[in-house]
Formats: C-alpha cells, structure tokens, sequence
C-alpha cells in the first residue's frame, strides 16, 4: 500500500549558492516549511534577496513489501524554480512557485544505506516565469514541506502534473439524490486489478459504490437524499478509490467532495444552489509576519478560521496557487473560494512565458479540481499595468479555452485594473469579470466608486460584475478627529469601508466583492505610511495580533452572532471639550456609558455616532447592544501624542500649497501645450528618468499626489518606470486641486528633452 513520509525535519540549508553538494553538508539546520525572505521580506530593510539557495537532506530508502515498487520525491511548493537531485543526479527541474511536482527517484535510490536529497531553489526573476512584477513580495524557500511517496508497482497516477490520480464531479440532487461522475488514472495495471469506488456519509457509512476495470475507471455513482455543499452546512462526501488485484488492495486515493450548484446572473448576482447569495468577502495573502509564506497547517487554518467568523461568505486567494490546507479549510468551513495564476502586472515579452501560466493553470485545476469551495478560476490580475501588447488578448482567449477543456464546470474570472477601459477588448473572454478599485485611496472621490459602476452597469448589462479589490491602508499608530484620504489613520480606513458597504450594498448585482486585503502583507517595495516592507491595508494586522476597527464593520454587517464593537481604543489620548465615539453593530439599537452614566441611545444602521464630553484624566466607555457589551478606557489630555500623526501627512498639505505658489496661477481654460523636443506628462517615468530635472519634478508630483516614493530602480519602480503622469492620473482619479496635472505639464514643458 502507499505510504507517505514526511521529509520536513533536519534539513541543511545555504543561503550562498554554494553548488551541488557531492556529500551531505554541513549548513544552517533549519526545518521546513521554510523561506529565506521570512524577515527581508517584510521589513522595509530594501535588501531582499532573490537568488539561489540550497537545501539537504538524507533519507532511508522505504522498504516495499513486494517487488517493483516506487518511490517518489514530492515536493509541496518550491518559490520560484527548482532543481531536485538524488545522490548526484538532477531527477525534475519545476518553473512555477505555488503547486507540488513529484519525480520518481526510485532507480536512484540505493538499496540500503543513506541517500542524499538536494534542492536548488531560485526566486531571482526569469523572463519565462511569472509572476514578473507585482505588489507583493516574492519570497524564496521550500515553504509547504516535502515528503517521500512510497507505492507498489502498480498505483494510482503521480506523473500527471502533481495531481491525486482521482477526479470527481458531483452533481446537485435530482429526485432528491446526487450523482457523482468518478475518473481515475492507473500506472501499470493489467487485467488482474479493478478499482473499486465508494461514497461514504459523514458518518463513515457507505451509500454508493461502483467498481470498474483500470483501463475504464470513469462510472456514475448516485446517492440518494443527498446533502448539498452551502455556506452555512458544508456538507461533505468523502470518496474513495481502492486499487484490487484480486483480492488485496494495492493503494488507495480519496477526495472530500461537496454537491452544490452555482451560477452568476449580470441582473441579480451569484445564486448558490439555486438561491441568491451576494459573494461578500475578502482577499488573502499567504504571508505572515518573520515566517513569509512557511506557513503550518494550523496557521493557514487559523486563518479561515478567522476569516469566517468575520462573516465573509468568499476568499480571493491572491494571486496564485495556495496552499491545500486552506483550500481544505475552506470546503470545511463553507467558504466560497476565487482561486487564480500569478499571471499579473505585465506580460512578459518573452513567448516562453504563456507555457508557464498554461502549465500553472493545468497544475492549478488538476490538484485542486475536488475542492467544493472553488467556484472560479482566475486568469489574470491588473494585466494592463504592463500596458496592451500584441498577443495580451489572444493569450487570455487561449487560457480560458485550456481552463474549460479542464474543467466545465466552474465559471471563468479575471480581475481588471481600474484603467481597463469599460470598451476593452479583455471583456467578454471571461464568465464573470472584475474590477479593482481604489477610487477615494489612491486617486478620484468615494463617490466615483458607486458612479464608476453605475456607468459600466448600463454600459454592459449583459456583463456580471464585481469589485475584486478595494481598500485603503490602516495604521494602528495613526489617529484624527478629522480623517482624510492619505493620513494612513485607522478613523480614515472606516470612512473609506462605511462608504465603499453602502456603494455594495445598494448594488445586488456587484456579483462579488472582495477587500484588498484580509491581512496587512510583505510588500518588500513598498515605503509609505512610515512603514516599510509592507501593505497596510488589512482588516488584520500582519502578525494577525490586531484586528483594526475596520475588521468589526465588516463584522457589524456579515455576522449573525450578536456584536458590538467600541471604535477608537487605541486613539487612547484625545484632546478638545467633546470627542467623537463610534460604535458598530449588528443590533438595531446602541446605549453609550460614559464614566457609568448613560451618554444615550441611538437606533442606527450598522454604524453608531455619539459625541461626549470626556471628564479629565482616565474615561471609561461601555456599549451595550441587545445581549452583547463592549468597552474601552480613553484618556482626555491638553494635547495629543505626536506620534498619532505622519509627518509625510503635514508635509503633503504644506507642499500642495507650495506647489502652488511656485508654480503660479494657471488659465484652465486653455489645453495644455505639448512642444516637440521638451518633456511632457505624456513621458514614461522611464523617459523622465532619463533627465535628472524632469525625474526630480515628477518624483516631488507623486509624492504629493499619492504619497508614493519614486526613486530609479529601487522601491515601486518596476510596477510605475513604463508608466506616465497622464496615465497615472487617468488609473486613479486625481485627489489633487484643480490644475494639478496642468502645473506639473507647464513645468516639465520648461525642459529640453535629453
């Protein structure tokens, strides 16, 4: 029978690349999961490493019971290439960082004694691998394990890109029964062996079997009163295959199984097993703080976990293959999972590079083809950051034909950047599209979201829509009576949420939508907010220790448990005669406690205000909501902490007014001017870069504009260097006064081109 050996535990591991070792080395001792980016990755030290690095291990051959039998290394994950070596020789080399590959190593293994296991794994960039560039760090390592895979000679498949060797496809009862469509695959059977299929309850109870011959293993097995998959009762249905010569088994695979049905309508949005269920969610991110992607099965099921009980009923798992620990949490906990490729950013130029998302969408679906919680397959992530190349729209149209030869009976997705325009030619490829939006964060007002989509609504109705990305960042230092776009305070990222719930909640049709992001996540680029390393815009931070106030609106409006939830606890000391105190919860009415007497009570929808009048010195706060309470002890002070505000914040205000002046008044009235053999905001920033006077002026503009350092080759650069103002400010909206883009044109037109 197979056996599956855990390799995790006594590895060596070398951060130079030393080369194939011709003995088992002495390294670091580590453990996997593992990733050499754990810290560098998320720090802000601007000094990632992306690179080779090696790892070792010895292992006893496993001892087969009978003659023939094989033995296999398989490897969970490897960040972003790697080469597997047995005793010397390379046995597989992988492109792709988020899905197993296995190799047979049997022939190499000696029959007794010690064999050497090495590793070389690459994270460094590669023109045919993606993802190319992207808002998010890639980090390096064997970071879900490795294991031996002991078989017989004859076994269920392991040489089909990492796949179990068994599919199956429920389908929703009918006459109050569910038929269950089952396929396998057999390496070396004969006539002598059959496959022997059965479906158990959640009691363990048998209640359908089928066996069928190894070279026809695909039957039709039917369970009567069947019970369906949802949200709320993920009912689940293990299946398994057994391979039978005569009368002894050989090996076994299994699968846990949902019977659900599902659809999208452009009118009226997602139905899941024939009834309406709006797809409220999140996005995640597989990254935890020190640890970077060498995430447990415990972590990634904490994290559905908490995912859950904020109330999402859906995850977008951003912005690859994910582990299958979460993929297994989430069938088990009911939640509706967007699984995608890291095809994202830019194509690469390089045609090498559509061989390694068509394999990574084949490796995604074939290991990941039994999960209940995936309705969808994503095909790409804000493509035209890149811009639109010959050959973008093709590739996408060649993707969703693979994605259906493989699987028919999901539906086809892709996440459009906010440029995309409402007439591109990258609508329609997909079943069901989305956009990511930013509109009151990164550029424009709130209120361009709900009108963004209520222009594209009734430009396509024949389209279903939704909103893949939005969010703003949060920082759990910063604080203000008067939250603004840009101040990175936490009152500002609830402003944006109340906003952006009532924009979705007005709007069924918004098929999906999913906050960027559940969790706060390395971003080895990034440098704003006074942090570096990272982006903040979690409803958690990314030690998942703080769940910032903006967690509990989502909570007020998804969860059904009674909440409430006082706003503000760690805006600890506040000056001035009143202060504002917001509460959230799901409870039609709130009373507020100040100091033990009642402040008042409000009946609200979701989001309580009351204004009081802090006593000096320590204030006790309690909210009480139906069955629940809530409090929280502020401090009123003669003047609050510094700390609570960025400097970058004041500095901004200050340097618009500056602009201004420097620049003078401008007749807005006339268009700008573009004269040949001068600099213009029509550049790339790569053409600016070329100048230092025109780089310097445009550097100072976004800054201002966005609160994004640029500086040449290092940070953001990579995702904005092909980019120009104009199409910076046509992506997101302009936050900027009146005559903003027209000031920075009239200045750069001042310039001889170099």
């Amino acid at each position: 029978m197979r056996n599956v050996i855990n390799l995790n535990a006594g590895w060596q591991f070398s951060k130079e690349n030393v080369g194939l070792p011709a003995a088992m080395p002495v390294w670091e001792s580590i453990n996997l999961p593992h990733s050499w980016n754990a810290v560098d990755g998320c720090n802000g030290c601007g000094n990632v490493y992306r690179g080779t690095c090696w790892y070792a291990k010895e292992f006893d051959t496993p001892v087969q019971p009978l003659p023939g039998g094989r033995v296999y290394v398989e490897v969970k994950a490897a960040s972003l290439d790697a080469s597997v070596y047995v005793n010397g020789q390379k046995v597989v080399y992988h492109e792709g960082g988020f899905s197993t590959f296995r190799a047979d190593v049997t022939d190499l293994c000696k029959p007794d004694g010690k064999n050497l296991l090495v590793v070389e794994c690459n994270n460094a960039e590669k023109s045919n691998i993606y993802p190319q560039m992207a808002d998010f760090t890639f980090y390096g390592g064997l970071y879900r394990g490795v294991n031996l895979v002991s078989v017989p000679a004859v076994h269920f498949d392991l040489d089909h890109y990492g796949g179990s060797g068994l599919k199956v496809t429920p389908k929703p009862p009918e006459c109050g029964g569910a038929t269950f469509t089952v396929e396998s695959w057999v390496t070396g059977g004969d006539a002598n062996f059959t496959v022997q299929y059965a479906v158990l309850d959640a009691a363990g109870k048998e209640v359908a079997s089928a066996v069928r011959p190894v070279d026809a293993t695909k039957t039709v097995l039917f369970v009567p009163d069947a019970h369906l998959w949802d949200v709320a009762a993920p009912d689940r249905y293990p299946v398994t295959a057994t391979l039978i010569r005569r009368n002894e088994h050989y090996d076994q695979v299994s699968a846990r199984v949902g019977v659900r049905s599902f659809s999208c309508d452009p009118q009226k949005g997602f139905f899941l097993n024939g009834r309406s269920l709006p797809l409220r969610g999140v996005s995640r991110h597989q990254d935890q703080m020190y640890k970077g992607w060498a995430l447990t099965r415990e972590e990634h099921y904490n994290d559905a976990k908490m995912i859950k009980e904020l109330g999402a009923n859906n995850i977008r798992l951003a912005h690859y293959q994910h582990s299958d620990d979460f993929y297994d949490a989430c069938d088990e906990l009911g939640l509706i999972v967007w699984a995608e490729i890291p095809f994202i950013s830019r194509m690469s130029d390089d045609p090498a590079a559509h061989e390694n998302c068509r394999s990574m969408m084949t490796e995604l679906i074939i290991q990941n083809y039994n999960h209940p919680c995936i309705c969808f397959w994503g095909l790409s992530n804000e493509i035209l950051i890149g811009g639109m190349k010959p050959g973008l729209v093709e590739n996408h149209k060649d993707l969703n034909a693979l994605v259906k030869s493989l699987d028919d009976t999901r539906l086809t997705t892709i996440a459009h950047v906010s440029m995309t325009p409402v007439n591109s030619p990258l609508h329609k490829i997909t079943d069901v599209e989305s956009y990511n939006h930013y509109f009151g964060w990164y550029g424009g007002k709130l209120t361009d979201n709900e009108a963004w989509f209520d222009n594209f609504h009734k430009e396509h109705p024949d389209i279903c829509v939704g909103l893949s990305e939005y969010g703003c960042e949060g920082i759990i230092t910063y604080h203000s009576t008067q939250p603004a776009c840009k101040d990175y305070t936490e009152e500002y990222q609830c402003v944006y949420h109340e906003h952006l719930l009532k924009v979705i909640n007005e709007r069924p049709w918004i098929w999906s939508t999913q906050v960027w992001n559940m969790f706060d996540f390395g971003c080895s680029m990034r440098d704003e907010g006074g942090v570096q390393g990272r982006n903040n815009k979690g409803l958690v931070t990314m030690d998942r220790k703080t769940k910032k106030d903006s967690y509990y609106l989502y909570n007020a409006y998804w969860a059904k448990q009674p909440m409430v939830h006082l706003c503000g606890r760690r805006y600890a000391q506040r000056a001035g005669e009143t202060t504002e105190i917001k509460v959230y919860s799901n409870q039609p009415s709130v009373t507020l406690y100040l100091n033990g007497a009642k402040v008042g009570e409000q009946s609200a929808d979701h989001v309580f205000v009351f204004t009081v009048a802090l006593a000096e010195g320590s204030n006790i706060l309690v909210a009480e909501a139906g069955p629940v309470k809530d409090s929280m002890t502020i401090e009123k002070v003669a003047e609050e902490p510094a700390i609570y505000v960025l400097p970058e914040f004041k500095d901004k205000q200050e340097g618009v007014a500056n602009w201004f002046k420097l620049t003078g008044s401008l007749d807005l009235t006339e268009p700008m001017q573009f004269p040949e053999g001068y600099y213009n905001i029509k550049d790339t920033l790569e053409v600016l870069a070329e100048c230092d006077e025109a780089f310097e002026i445009v550097a100072k503009a976004a800054t201002l504009a966005s609160g994004f350092k640029i500086e040449k080759g290092v940070g953001m650069w990579k995702m904005v260097s092909k980019m120009s103002p104009e199409s910076m400010v046509g992506m997101l909206g302009n936050t900027m006064p009146d005559g903003f883009i027209e000031s920075l044109n009239a200045q750069l037109i001042k310039i001889k081109r170099v």
